[in-house]
């Protein structure tokens, strides 16, 4: 997989600048096409009146809100560096680092990650994630799926989609007016995967053109808008210049539930992290994948069901101090201290709005690293095993769920399959395990693939 300069963004990069609105979208007053760039234009190609209503035919289940933050390490967190630490094993395989007690008895972290150890009665640790059949990509894991790969040639997934399309697709969002899955990424190719071919009005929505797409423009004064009347008689003199297939030249409630929401504010409040204190900001971290955190809990708290979070590209790909990233000391060692506050400022944060319980949280990566040092001090990819984070949804915790061997090289209790993870994250939501979607071919395809069953420790 290839990636431009513009993807290889540095970790600590502020997210403020992705999340308000560029320049160009806030055309100036008058402009025939203004209205389109605040919200009718669509996002991440689709027009916002589809949006509604693939929100709506979604979201007709009666259920309790319910929502999913996905943190994807991109790269591949070192397993043995983090959660699964071996203190016994000799140097060249424990790492350069020392470990710690957790809130659990006999369990142990990383000493980098001090503030998870102190809430490991509110975390599941899986330590047995076979990621076998992954690559450098999110899109087995973030599939739940060991079928859809990295192929390189044109056919990237098979045509499978991401686990949070499929929760866009069977449940939606839990506001009809916000969408079901929004992605904050700065490489969206390298680290967010899509809808495969379920359909583009299921993939996941660009957070960093989202707020700009709601955006007002510039001297343009809500109060003026808000007769529906006036507004009408605007739009009129845009449709010579709008594709007649595009949603807004039809009058359907959809379309007007576009113009509500653009007029309302709602989707452009829930991005104004600017309004919660400075002391909560801080809390998460004013850099990339803290401010992406807190925005991620502003979402699901406005109604968005499924967030995936990436802090930057492959800032977890420490193969030794000679690359990008660098290798477990000089690389890994700063960030783990990042992704430690970051868990515990919003699980606690998720809890004192009793937000806890419907949002499920996890932290993982596409694999795990290699139990051997390098000579460059840092460890390779290693698609044996690896680890993940859960926490909230309601779900058992304060547990380890699984095991590798005395050097992490592989799994010796508990094997979990990436459908396994899908089958759980799908249950969580209350979808139907049994459940399919129809592909251009007209074949059904199901969302759970070979054998895929709930993690039994955590439900």
């Amino acid at each position: 997989m290839s990636h431009s300069a513009a993807d290889r963004s540095h970790v600590g990069s502020s997210v403020a600048a992705h999340f308000q609105p560029a320049g160009r979208d806030l055309l100036r007053v008058g402009s025939r096409r203004w209205f389109l760039q605040t919200g009718l234009a669509g996002v991440a190609g689709l027009s916002l009146p589809q949006m509604l209503a693939a929100n709506e035919a979604a979201s007709r289940t009666g259920k309790a809100p319910k929502s999913v933050v996905m943190f994807w390490l991109s790269g591949g967190l070192s397993h043995i560096d983090s959660w699964d630490v071996k203190p016994d094993a000799p140097r060249e395989i424990r790492g350069p680092f020392e470990s710690i007690a957790t809130s659990i008895p006999g369990v142990r972290f990383t000493e980098h990650l001090p503030l998870q150890a102190s809430i490991m009665h509110k975390l599941s640790i899986i330590r047995s994630i076979d990621c076998r059949s992954s690559n450098h990509t999110p899109i087995t894991m973030q599939a739940g799926n060991p079928l859809a790969r990295r192929s390189d040639d044109g056919n990237d997934g098979q045509g499978y989609p991401s686990m949070g399309s499929v929760v866009a697709k069977l449940r939606g969002s839990n506001d009809p007016n916000m969408p079901a899955f929004v992605g904050l990424a700065e490489s969206w190719k390298a680290d967010v995967w899509e809808s495969g071919q379920m359909g583009s009005e299921y993939a996941p929505v660009k957070g960093s053109e989202l707020a700009g797409r709601f955006a007002l423009p510039e001297g343009v004064q809500l109060n003026r808008l808000q007769d529906r009347q006036t507004l009408r008689q605007q739009l009129d003199f845009l449709r010579a210049d709008i594709d007649r297939a595009e949603s807004m030249s039809r009058s359907d409630r959809y379309t007007q539930q576009a113009y509500d929401l653009v007029l309302s504010g709602k989707a452009q409040r829930a991005f104004a992290v600017d309004q919660e204190s400075q002391q909560l900001r801080d809390a998460y971290g004013r850099d990339s994948i803290g401010e992406k955190a807190l925005l991620a809990r502003r979402l699901v708290e406005s109604g968005v069901s499924y967030v995936l979070v990436s802090g930057a590209w492959g800032y977890f790909d420490h193969h030794g101090d000679e690359v990008r990233w660098g290798g477990i000391e000089k690389g890994l060692k700063p960030l783990l201290p990042r992704i430690d506050q970051v868990i515990f400022t919003l699980i606690n944060d998720l809890e004192s709005r009793g937000l806890l319980d419907s949002t499920l949280v996890l932290m993982l990566g596409e694999f795990g690293r290699g139990p051997v040092m390098t000579k460059t001090a840092g460890r390779d990819h290693w698609t044996n095993c690896m680890s993940m984070l859960v926490a909230g949804g309601g779900l058992k915790h304060g547990q380890i769920i699984g095991a590798t061997d005395a050097r992490g090289y592989g799994i010796v209790d508990r094997v979990i399959t990436p459908q396994d993870l899908a089958a759980t994250i799908y249950r969580y939501m209350g979808i139907d395990l049994d459940a399919h979607w129809v592909n251009p071919q007209g074949r059904p395809v199901p969302i759970v693939v070979e054998g895929g069953k709930p993690i039994p420790e955590l439900v």
